[in-house]
């Protein structure tokens, strides 16, 4: 009766461990993908709150990203003397930093910055190449007192492949969360 228990105990061992690997995988995928959503879900909360922090305090606002060797670090800065928010301005600390710097993979794992360089722009022209900050040269978007910023987009990159956008639109200021679909080759509205 033992070594019957003991093959039984074996053999559901086995479905069990077998169950494990094929699931393992999926677990993992869809561990990125929340991490994913919740890194664009942060960017774009961060974007809005500067947004809404020039609207209400009447003074530019800007949501900096610059790469550096450890890879890309946010920042928010206020413009001092109401001429915008200028490199000179921050390196002098005349526009002074409200927040950061952060990074993404520090607060989500395995997610950053970052674009496959053979995905279609998200805006329907340029495709992001090996620059997932498109916000012009400064890599900077600057909110004003009435709600306006610089247009741009903020491409970000699962460790499994899972791509997605924050586009800021210039005329409202506003952002918009869009997910790579890789079977169709198109961006999709979340």
């Amino acid at each position: 009766m033992a070594a019957t228990s003991l093959t039984e105990l074996m053999c559901a061992m086995g479905v069990a461990a077998s169950c494990a690997a094929v699931a393992l995988p999926g677990a993992a995928a869809a561990l990125d993908d929340l991490r994913l959503a919740g890194a664009t879900r942060y960017l774009s909360t961060g974007l809005n709150q500067a947004r809404l922090r020039a609207v209400s305090r009447s003074v530019a606002v800007a949501v900096e990203v610059v790469r550096d060797a450890r890879g890309y670090a946010i920042s928010t800065y206020e413009d001092g003397n109401r001429n915008g928010v200028l490199a000179v301005d921050i390196r002098d600390g005349v526009d002074r930093r409200v927040s950061g710097p952060e990074r993404l993979p520090d607060l989500f794992t395995g997610i950053d910055f970052g674009a496959d360089p053979d995905i279609p722009g998200a805006d329907g022209s340029v495709a992001p190449g090996n620059d997932p900050v498109r916000l012009g040269a400064s890599n900077r978007v600057t909110f004003t007192p009435l709600g306006t910023a610089t247009p741009g987009s903020l491409y970000v990159r699962g460790r499994r492949g899972g791509q997605r956008v924050v586009r800021i639109y210039g005329e409202t200021g506003r952002t918009r969360i869009l997910q790579f679909q890789a079977r169709g080759r198109t961006w999709t509205p979340l």
